[in-house]
């Protein structure tokens, strides 16, 4: 059996272990039960010479998480080791609903999925970062999707009102629902976690 490189076990464990404290409702606590099931089984890994974009100098105040949140801080710990690696990327379309600094002002990373350190088609687990003052358009997609938010800033889903999850939020998006996020005065870092039809 394929076995996984330390550091990144080492983050899907962190991030198991935040998930699973901050996460709510059946929805998303079911959809997170089966994504770490299936990532159980590693992938075939890639290798990653790593890229950032201009945007990634906003990391390390996104990533400026409080002491008191212990878990959380282990979450960014491990991350920060693999971060090098990563290879960030802008969001190839996007509509009129993004602010028009949307294209400098956002990277997308995918950890483990299509493009990722391992080329998997069941379960997607990324980030994105926003600088200051960015609005994601609206966008939906297929998969059902749980968010772990590191830093302040807001959401919206469907026709509803933008809300705030805070440092540790987590909420849940069924499949094909238009939701979007923009950051405040400070840069927005979140985490999301999809499955598939291929992972049920």
């Amino acid at each position: 059996m394929t076995s996984r490189n330390e550091a990144l076990q080492s983050f899907v464990d962190a991030a198991l272990a935040a998930y699973n404290e901050f996460a709510q409702g059946p929805e998303s606590l079911f959809s997170l039960q089966k994504i770490f099931s299936a990532l159980e089984k590693p992938g075939t890994e890639t290798l990653h010479p790593g890229n950032r974009l201009p945007v990634c100098s906003y990391l390390d105040s996104a990533l400026e998480v409080d002491a008191g949140h212990q878990t959380l801080g282990r979450l960014v710990d491990q991350f920060r080791k693999i971060e090098p690696s990563l290879e960030w990327r802008r969001r190839s379309t996007y509509n009129n609903t993004a602010s028009e600094n949307f294209v400098d002002g956002h990277a997308n990373a995918m950890i483990l999925g299509p493009g990722g350190f391992e080329q998997r088609t069941d379960v997607w687990l990324g980030a994105t970062l926003l600088a200051p003052n960015v609005r994601y358009p609206d966008h939906d997609h297929s998969p059902e999707e749980v968010y772990l938010v590191l830093s302040k800033g807001e959401f919206r889903q469907g026709m509803g009102d933008w809300f705030s999850p805070g440092i540790g939020g987590s909420f849940y998006n069924v499949p094909d629902i238009k939701h979007a996020m923009r950051s405040l005065d400070k840069p927005l870092f979140a985490f999301w976690a999809l499955r598939t039809e291929k992972s049920l």
